[in-house]
């Protein structure tokens, strides 16, 4: 999207109903943000860019249609951003954008408040340490739009993922395996995933899951599963972690010159993504390792 378009018809917006920055800033963000906005020197996210829309009473979707080709849908643009924020971890970040969201009338629709409750779910699990609602809540986004489907979306496999994932959290592995198992169903079934990388996270979630479990073996084959689909799929999403894991197994195995040699390969991996955290983690278990061989 080019932002430095929709900062200049902000700023002509701004002046047709004459207000000032400050005035348009007020209750959204302060006036030097608005001006840098105008000036195209740093991006609205998707809620600032909504409240703005308000207050020079234009339908936010405008600023779509003029900043991209094709029109980028501001829903999505939303679901782009938790999407980055949710990676990084930023959960309080993560709740702001939904408590924006969730009166805005676009996001009214069942499948547009799935977004909004499935991320206040792993806001209220991972920053507010409410399991029992975290996970109620992930229930209710699935039931939005599970009723009467024989296939599940892509999202709903995502939320599944989730669910799992918390159940490992709370070292009920054996729930969440029955989780990762409906999503396996959904991607046998859904052979034409557009987001490749579900299956990846689901073989590495199943493989974490099950080395929790000291099933160290079937561990191993989830990974090497996915490091075969990651190849096949030509993409590199969590290619370096699965080499990882794979070692990981094989130390709590006792394998030491084993695990050494996928630790290598995920250290090589890491280090192409430009990963210096886990590069250094790495190389640091990497000489632990090697003691125990001397």
């Amino acid at each position: 999207m080019d932002y430095s378009i929709i900062g200049k018809k902000i700023k002509e917006l701004r002046q047709e109903v004459n207000i000032t920055q400050g005035e348009l800033a007020e209750g959204i963000c302060t006036q030097a943000l608005i001006s840098r906005i105008e000036k195209g020197e740093t991006d609205p996210n998707a809620t600032a860019l909504y409240q703005i829309s308000k207050k020079l009473g234009v339908d936010v979707n405008y600023f779509f249609e003029i900043g991209t080709t094709p029109r980028l849908d501001y829903v999505k643009e939303v679901e782009r951003q938790l999407r980055q924020l949710r990676k990084k971890h930023l959960y309080k970040e993560m709740i702001e954008m939904v408590k924006a969201e969730v009166h805005n009338p676009l996001f009214q629709q069942k499948e547009n408040l799935q977004l909004l409750y499935w991320h206040k779910g792993i806001y209220l699990f991972e920053e507010e340490k409410k399991s029992e609602e975290g996970l109620s809540l992930l229930r209710n986004a699935l039931s939005l739009t599970s009723e009467g489907k024989k296939a599940l979306s892509e999202r709903e496999m995502e939320i599944l993922l989730t669910i799992g994932g918390f159940y490992v959290g709370m070292e009920n592995y054996s729930e969440a395996l029955n989780y990762y198992n409906q999503v396996r169903d959904a991607v046998m079934t859904n052979r034409q995933l557009n987001d490749k990388s579900i299956k990846t996270r689901l073989l590495y979630n199943v493989a974490r899951a099950l080395t929790r479990q000291g099933r160290y073996e079937e561990s191993i084959d989830h990974c090497k599963e996915g490091i075969k689909w990651c190849i096949e799929e030509e993409h590199l999403y969590g290619f370096a972690q699965l080499h990882y894991h794979i070692g990981y197994n094989f130390e709590l195995e006792g394998k030491i010159e084993q695990a050494i040699s996928y630790i290598d390969t995920s250290i090589l991996l890491f280090e192409s993504l430009k990963n210096h955290e886990h590069t250094a983690f790495l190389t640091k278990k990497k000489e632990q390792l090697s003691l125990k061989l001397m």
